[in-house]
Formats: structure tokens, sequence, C-alpha cells
């Protein structure tokens, strides 16, 4: 099982949508940057992904599963980006912020904080649990 971060604005695709299509999943689509789009290509069925609001909010609110496998993305006129499915596995009790990633010195190797523009990024094991479990403190 692979982690990943993937991004989303709030007025593009919330996080209570999201939610709200738990049963079909959706199709994470619309990434134009070739190395996220490589990165969903990565992604394999049940793998987990901490979604985050870029721009309002910069937290990640809660894990999306991949539930589908990349495919040509429908919205790409050009057939040179690719799509996933993700579905709603679990909302946290309280947003993680990307201020409070900052200040974890465990996390400064992350993505998230060296290519804060990348769209959907890999997330080690080690750094999975540590967000995780600031979700519980």
């Amino acid at each position: 099982m692979q982690y990943w971060l993937m991004k989303s604005e709030h007025e593009t695709w919330s996080w209570s949508q999201q939610v709200q299509s738990v049963s079909k999943g959706e199709s994470w689509d619309r990434v134009r940057n070739y190395q996220a789009s490589n990165n969903i290509k990565k992604m394999d069925i049940g793998d987990l992904c901490f979604f985050y609001h870029s721009n309002i909010g910069k937290e990640i609110v809660g894990i999306v599963k991949v539930i589908k496998e990349s495919y040509i993305d429908k919205t790409d006129k050009t057939g040179r980006f690719v799509a996933v499915t993700v579905q709603f596995k679990s909302k946290f009790s309280k947003p993680i912020t990307l201020e409070s990633i900052k200040k974890n010195k465990d996390l400064s190797h992350l993505a998230l904080i060296k290519q804060s523009s990348l769209s959907v990024m890999p997330v080690d094991y080690k750094s999975w649990k540590i967000i995780n479990n600031m979700n519980k403190i």
C-alpha cells in the first residue's frame, strides 16, 4: 500500500462534496501537472490519500481511498493526463493545518512543504502515521 496527499481547492471540489459521493466515489481529474499526473499513474486500488484543502483552509480534513486505478481523464482533450476514482474513507476530528505540519521537524521533507504547488504527492509511511496521530491529539 502507498500513501498520498491530494489537494483540492474548496471552491472546485470540497470535502463535503467528497463525503456526499461516498457510495460511488468520485473521479479525481483535471490535474494538468506532469509530476502530479505521474504520481496518479502510480496509485493502486486501496491506496490511501490525505484530502487537503488548498487556498482556503490549507489543511488536511480527511482520508480518501483509491477505488479505481488511473485512466484517461475525460476532461483532457489532449488525452495526456489521467484520473483516478477515490472514495471517502474517514473524516478527521480536527483539520491538520499546514502551519502545524510545518512546525513538526519530522515532516519537513514532505513535498507539501518543499513543492507547495504540487497537487498530488507521495507521503511516506512514517509521515502518514505522524499526521494521523496529530489528528488524535
